[in-house]
């Protein structure tokens, strides 16, 4: 049974608990003059979480055990005692006859999992059915557990808050958790790379070529110089691409909230905040289609030889208009929200609106335009289809923006695409590269909130 339907039984059994509890908590208004400690919805709500939360940890829990006990099943038959020693035909085999068994196929390739498909067909019937009592039980449970509890006297508000404060905490604790189970397996792979290849190589090499097609169980760490890959990263996502978007941003934000009539105001800022939205292939394609050509007749009509028609610059261009709604919306918010008392005081005292601008507002909202810039940097060097499509996938030590150049992100992609082993270095290298990337966001992340602590307390 798919876990929605479980889901779904879990919600609606905690409305009906809702239901009983309120209605419970409306009989004791009713049969005497003693005052509630709580309102009736804070009864029917303790009853509801009491039925809810129990049934959602078990449909968890049962939605990654059940599977297992299938397969079990499934396996205990004679009819797979012919299946395969080899793993990719067993498990190929498996699959055909589970998604026979389910409805998602309409048939099967191999007739080994011909004879498995009604063993999987009565084994997840009867799981199913083991789920959904086993659920009913633990709701009929817990909702009488917690509709015995009620009582006139019963303070229904204080657990009810008490226990949406653990939901809270407990949202709160999931992005930090998947933050350090996204380290710990970047951590984990990128150890096993550093065991095949020298960390000195890798972080001061110039030359990267891998293989992941190779045989070779430990190849020259020389290969595996990623010298290159920071270089491109930064050179287009940190310097091109900001030298597009931090003038062209924040000289949209100050027009907008110093100088645009209002009309034209309510017309520019949504029109210009769609660019964060359009899919960054559509990006791509302009900069390989239009951008990248045009840069590359610029080139040939100032003499260049041999222009390439994939650049750095291409896809430095594209990428800083991509990214200029998030140093645009960023810079609009905080400088609109600088006190009118400081502009008002700067222009009594007889400053111009231009020099207001820059001595007063933008000093004053620089902690929200540096985190808009972060921001965008952030984005940038983590962006991939645009780099893929207008500056290729060649690693390339240069200073010249016309010369194709790669970054870290296409490179991890290349490297976890393909054929390529898990054992090898040249896939683990993606792990590598993708841990040095977390680090260098992180820093970046660091040195905004410094920057911003320090500015945000002078304007306090």
């Amino acid at each position: 049974m798919s876990p929605l339907i479980l889901l779904l039984l879990a919600i609606g059994l905690g409305l009906v608990g809702w239901l009983a509890g309120r209605a419970r908590a409306w009989s004791f208004r009713k049969s005497g003059p003693m005052r509630l400690a709580s309102l009736p919805n804070y009864h029917g709500w303790y009853v509801a979480l009491w039925i809810a939360i129990p049934v959602l940890i078990f449909v968890a829990v049962w939605s990654a055990i059940a599977p297992g006990l299938v397969m079990q099943h499934v396996l205990a038959q004679p009819a797979a005692a012919d299946l395969p020693a080899f793993g990719f035909q067993r498990q190929t085999i498996l699959n055909e006859a589970r998604a026979v068994a389910t409805g998602d196929a309409m048939g099967v390739f191999n007739a080994e999992a011909r004879g498995l498909v009604e063993p999987f067909r009565e084994a997840i019937g009867r799981y199913d059915i083991v789920g959904i009592v086993v659920a009913l039980v633990i709701a009929f449970a817990a909702g009488a557990f917690s509709f015995l509890r009620l009582r006139p006297d019963f303070r229904a508000r204080n657990r009810v808050e008490k226990s949406v404060m653990a939901i809270l905490l407990v949202a709160s604790l999931v992005a930090i958790l998947t933050t350090l189970g996204i380290l710990a397996s970047l951590v984990f792979e990128t150890v096993r790379f550093f065991g095949m290849v020298s960390p000195l190589d890798f972080l001061f090499g110039t030359f990267w070529g891998p293989d992941p097609m190779s045989g070779a169980a430990n190849p020259d760490g020389s290969r595996y110089g990623a010298i290159p890959l920071f270089w491109g990263t930064i050179f287009i996502g940190a310097i091109i691409a900001m030298i597009v978007a931090i003038p062209l941003g924040l000289m949209s934000a100050i027009y907008l909230t110093q100088y645009a009539p209002g009309r034209l105001r309510t017309w520019v800022k949504p029109a210009l905040e769609i660019l964060a939205g359009v899919p960054t292939v559509v990006y791509g394609y302009f900069a390989a289609l239009t951008v990248a050509p045009f840069i590359r007749d610029l080139a040939l009509a100032a003499g260049v030889s041999n222009p390439s028609s994939e650049s750095a610059l291409a896809a430095g261009l594209v990428m800083g208009v991509m990214i200029i709604p998030f140093v645009s919306s960023m810079a609009d918010d905080s400088i609109a929200a600088v006190p009118a008392a400081m502009r008002d005081g700067s222009l009594a005292m007889g400053a111009t609106h231009s020099e207001t601008i820059k001595r007063v507002l933008v000093p004053a909202a620089l902690p929200g335009i540096v985190a808009g810039v972060m921001l965008a940097i952030s984005r940038a060097i983590g962006e991939t289809m645009i780099v893929v499509m207008a500056a290729s996938t060649a690693a390339n030590l240069t200073a010249n923006p016309l010369e194709a150049m790669t970054t870290v992100t296409v490179q991890i992609v290349a490297m976890l695409t393909g054929e390529g082993s898990f054992d090898h270095p040249a896939t683990l290298s993606a792990f590598a590269l993708g841990f040095v990337l977390f680090i260098v966001t992180l820093a970046l992340n660091f040195i905004a909130l410094r920057v911003v602590k320090r500015f945000r307390e002078a304007y306090e």
